[in-house]
């Protein structure tokens, strides 16, 4: 069996990642590949100097009443995975970046342009036989979503046609949707004579809109979601005011694929490498980070609030000691991460709720991570008023792969998650979590077996209950270890591994 799929980004080359699909792109196919699966990646080449090409073929594309060129190049074989990149001026414009920001009122124009180009690009390049005989297309999120639209639309595409079509969604809340007409970046701006069933394809808020995500939901053979729990969530109507979070408006399309029989839910996997990182006291950890944080500071002409707040906080720490644990926290600043913890409490946030009461066992809160400037605001005001509260506004993957093995707690309270890679990174290192029981936080992390769940009806519930775990979590870390180490060990054998979701890949989605 040969698979080709077809992605924004794949962590397996050089300045390629943005979010946690890079790494699903990055393991899924050499996982595959033991299992006798033959796998082709294709992702845009975003300019990446570092690449060793090596050419392919030229690929004529009609795109917007023009013929363009682009290219498909070679830039790895090995261990049964060839790895490609299609490389074009729209592709490489923005100078590496792989995702633009539109401001106002035409969000996602640049990218979808870019991305239908890339979808148009790789239809012709299957078309023409350019990755050889092919048994299954795998197009993931909303970025390679216009492949299964021209194939099943434009009559150009014979061979295209005859493969098997699998379509993950890693991330609901991004959907790419873009009008129909009257836009240069709309569908029929792309592709002028491309006759479509609009009532398959229209977003259902706005149906002048093409919606590629609800697109490929409705035209590939099989959706998968990236866990079990995540596909029972998705059939449901988010409640944004209630604080759940499920189909997104896509919720009528996720059941008639369940009721088809072609929604499965396959929770991710991680690595579990043999070699561990090397033990690193804090002392020298805070050593590393504020050299981390004075790089940070040096590519800025004012020193940002954080940073500074920041750096006066190490200094701190480093000439003090404590003996209560150590809370951490790593990924991107979202809503979807922090909505909980920016929530009010007590003339303040939870996030100040969470310091104090980690104050009283002598806890130090570390966070990690950087992305919406509000909620970076909130968390840097928060770390003013905690002296136990260091807030780390950027991301070192060095920083934050060693925060994983010296936290005690890791902290995930999530308001939706469709897998995370976060928590089974920290409980990998035998760090337990304490997660929103939401998605793939549901399916891996288990409450009081090996780490700490919380869950609630509504926001005010979630925030109840996320405080009252917190405590019980840390009166348990200083007042019975040994039920505590006995969790973390736990944390620590767990294995949710690629090669169980390669098998499940090969059951459920391939065959």
């Amino acid at each position: 069996m040969r698979v080709l799929m077809v992605a924004a980004e794949n962590d397996r080359l050089p300045n390629c990642k943005v979010g946690g699909v890079a790494d699903v792109i990055r393991d899924i196919p050499y996982a595959l590949s033991n299992q006798g699966v033959e796998v082709n990646v294709v992702v845009p080449d975003y300019g990446q100097s570092q690449l060793n090409r090596t050419f392919v073929a030229d690929i004529a594309v009609p795109f917007r009443q023009h013929l363009e060129t682009a290219t498909l190049w070679q830039v790895e074989q090995q261990n049964g995975v060839t790895q490609y990149v299609i490389s074009h001026s729209l592709f490489s414009q923005h100078h590496g970046e792989i995702y633009c920001n539109d401001e106002g009122h035409r969000p996602f124009a640049t990218d979808a342009t870019k991305f239908a180009f890339f979808c148009a690009a790789v239809s012709e390049a299957i078309e023409h036989k350019m990755f050889a005989h092919l048994d299954v297309l795998h197009l993931h999120d909303w970025h390679a979503a216009c492949v299964a639209v021209l194939q099943k639309f434009s009559p150009r595409f014979v061979y295209l046609k005859q493969l098997r079509t699998v379509y993950t969604v890693h991330n609901l809340a991004l959907q790419g949707i873009r009008p129909f007409n009257h836009d240069e970046s709309s569908l029929e701006a792309w592709f002028p004579t491309l006759s479509y069933d609009g009532q398959m394809l229209c977003d259902h808020q706005h149906p002048h809109c093409f919606n590629p995500m609800r697109s490929a939901i409705a035209l590939a053979d099989k959706v998968h979601v990236v866990s079990p729990t995540y596909s029972e969530e998705v059939l449901h109507t988010s409640e944004p005011d209630r604080g759940f979070f499920g189909g997104e408006g896509l919720e009528h399309d996720m059941q008639i694929a369940k009721r088809h029989g072609k929604l499965a839910g396959i929770l991710n996997g991680c690595e579990y490498p043999t070699l561990s990182i090397e033990d690193i006291s804090l002392s020298d950890y805070l050593v590393l980070v504020e050299s981390e944080l004075l790089k940070w500071m040096s590519k800025l002409a004012v020193v940002q609030s954080s940073h500074y707040i920041a750096h006066q906080r190490l200094r701190k720490w480093l000439t003090s000691s404590w003996q209560g644990p150590l809370i951490t926290s790593v990924g991107r600043l979202t809503d979807q991460k922090a909505l909980l913890l920016r929530q009010p409490f007590a003339n303040a946030l939870v996030l100040d709720e969470l310091a104090k009461e980690a104050e009283k066992k002598g806890g130090r809160i570390i966070i990690l991570g950087s992305g919406d400037k509000y909620l970076e605001s909130l968390f840097t005001q928060a770390m003013a008023r905690n002296d136990n509260l260091l807030y780390l506004s950027g991301y070192g993957q060095h920083i934050g792969d060693m925060l994983y093995h010296l936290g005690d707690l890791f902290l995930m309270p999530s308001s939706f998650e469709p897998c995370g890679i976060s928590q089974m990174l920290a409980m990998r290192a035998g760090q337990p979590c304490l997660v929103h029981q939401v998605g793939g936080l549901a399916d891996t992390v288990k409450d009081l077996e090996n780490g700490f769940s919380f869950t609630g009806e509504d926001l005010s519930g979630q925030v109840s209950q996320l405080l009252e775990k917190f405590n019980f979590a840390i009166s348990m870390y200083a007042d019975d270890p040994k039920r505590y180490q006995q969790l973390a060990s736990n944390a620590a054998a767990a294995r949710y591994t690629w090669l169980q979701a390669a098998n499940e890949y090969i059951d459920h989605l391939y065959q």
